[in-house]
């Protein structure tokens, strides 16, 4: 059985999963909307993840009989100033999601929850992965950005993501 605070963060870490997923599509919608179909495509990808990654919460939540509640999820910014502002906020969302993950992480060790802290070892490697993805992102466009014909290549990479 989870602590009420655990089961609580957790909780809450569904929502902004799905706030994350909710994000990621008003990015992708952003570069849709300016003809960059790779870019695009590159997010929507990003979305399902988040949204997957909340699904893992609730399904673990359920495995450990929590009754799960939902919460309204905040609108996301939908626009910005240029096409480097949504990278950047990728970064720094990541970089909050990894903080909301790690205090879930302590929640568990403070409560001895071996099982828990198994479980959340995978979110721990996943954000890691997300930084450095998100953070390659960014570095790579700002590589990129000086001309518009390296941008469409660049465009037509991340359009090849699966």
């Amino acid at each position: 059985m989870l602590s009420e605070n655990l089961s609580k963060l957790m909780i809450n870490q569904i929502n902004k999963e799905l706030y994350s997923s909710y994000l990621y599509l008003s990015i992708a919608n952003f570069y849709e909307e300016k003809g960059l179909k790779g870019f695009s495509n590159w997010f929507k990808k990003q979305a399902e993840e988040e949204k997957e990654h909340a699904e893992k919460f609730i399904e673990y939540l359920h495995d450990n009989n929590e009754h799960v509640t939902f919460e309204s999820i905040e609108a996301p910014k939908n626009e910005f100033k240029d096409y480097k502002e949504p990278l950047s906020i990728q970064i720094a969302h990541e970089k909050y999601v990894t903080s909301l993950i790690n205090a879930l992480y302590r929640q568990a060790l403070d409560d001895n929850d071996y099982r828990s802290l198994n479980f959340l070892n995978w979110f721990i490697n996943e954000q890691a992965e997300e930084e450095k993805t998100a953070q390659d992102l960014l570095t790579t466009f700002e590589y990129f950005s000086q001309n518009i014909k390296d941008i469409y290549e660049f465009n037509e990479c991340l359009g090849s993501r699966k």
